[in-house]
């Protein structure tokens, strides 16, 4: 019920995920999770989001169990002892999926704009470490801070 009319978290303008953020507070116990550039940087992108989604299940969940269902979006997997059903676009399909989608976009958003604080001459308060033209365009003039994945390529 009070996830009935929640969105995709890239449909929803950062007002409206900030408010669905506060509803989601009030109502639910979420957890997040989040790797380094450096780890991402030694075992890969996969892998470090394989292994994410293992750290957040086991904040929320704990030691594996097959009478919980893990709901997935896309291609994401969680570690083969969970009970788990993968999503294609499960962030318009399902409700959950939706507002953890929110959860993990206004975490990031908010970490990005601790790092413009730190990093003001990369514009990480516009673009939120995406890769958009004017990031690239920082990541030229001023080569890559100790945020920035090693592995990544400008080309």
């Amino acid at each position: 019920k009070i996830l009935k009319d929640i969105k995709d978290s890239k449909k929803l303008t950062p007002r409206q995920r900030e408010k669905w953020l506060e509803i989601l507070k009030n109502n639910f116990e979420y957890k997040t999770a989040s790797i380094s550039s450096k780890i991402i940087d030694r075992i890969g992108i996969q892998k470090a989001v394989s292994l994410a989604v293992a750290r957040v299940l086991h904040k929320i969940v704990g030691a594996p169990t097959s009478d919980k269902l893990v709901l997935l979006d896309g291609l994401l997997k969680a570690p083969k002892q969970y009970n788990q059903k993968t999503i294609i676009k499960g962030d318009e399909k399902i409700p959950i999926i939706s507002a953890a989608s929110i959860v993990a976009k206004v975490t990031r958003d908010k970490k990005m704009l601790r790092f413009h604080k730190k990093y003001p001459q990369y514009g990480f308060d516009k673009h939120k470490g995406y890769g958009t033209r004017h990031h690239y365009k920082m990541l030229k003039r001023h080569g890559p801070c100790p945020i920035h994945r090693k592995t990544f390529r400008l080309s």
